[in-house]
């Protein structure tokens, strides 16, 4: 997928917190630690300092959504981050995504914090964390 690719499906899925644009994604992959993570319908981009994995963001495109590619998307990053040795993931998530927070929980994420005003003067970021174990495998 192209940058202008992530770009156009961002775009399709967020429009608060405003969606990244393709130089802002090109941008963040040229740094060795970040990773994407793709499928059909949808990606993910994470990156690893330490042994920490940050999911940054993952979009599915509206019309493919509740079929399974988020969570296959998670279960991936889980691995990926795994093989590049981190023990510890977390990520924000926007409060009122309720979708995405149910998603998260369902795959084991924990919320742990919140950011307040993080995505606006009135939109606060929760904080999730999820434990990972060595030998978690992809979907």
């Amino acid at each position: 997928m192209t940058t202008d690719g992530l770009a156009a499906l961002h775009a399709r899925c967020f429009n608060r917190p405003r969606p990244w644009r393709a130089a802002e994604f090109a941008a963040l992959l040229d740094s060795p630690r970040v990773f994407l993570l793709t499928r059909p319908s949808g990606f993910l981009m994470g990156r690893l300092v330490a042994d920490e994995a940050e999911l940054l963001t993952l979009a599915v495109d509206p019309a493919a959504r509740r079929q399974g590619t988020g969570r296959a998307l998670l279960r991936d990053f889980a691995a990926t981050s795994c093989q590049g040795g981190a023990g510890r993931a977390f990520l924000e998530v926007a409060a009122d995504n309720a979708a995405a927070r149910a998603l998260y929980c369902g795959e084991g994420w924990q919320e742990s914090g919140r950011r307040r005003r993080y995505y606006g003067p009135d939109l606060d970021a929760i904080v999730m964390t999820l434990v990972l174990e060595p030998g978690q495998e992809g979907g």
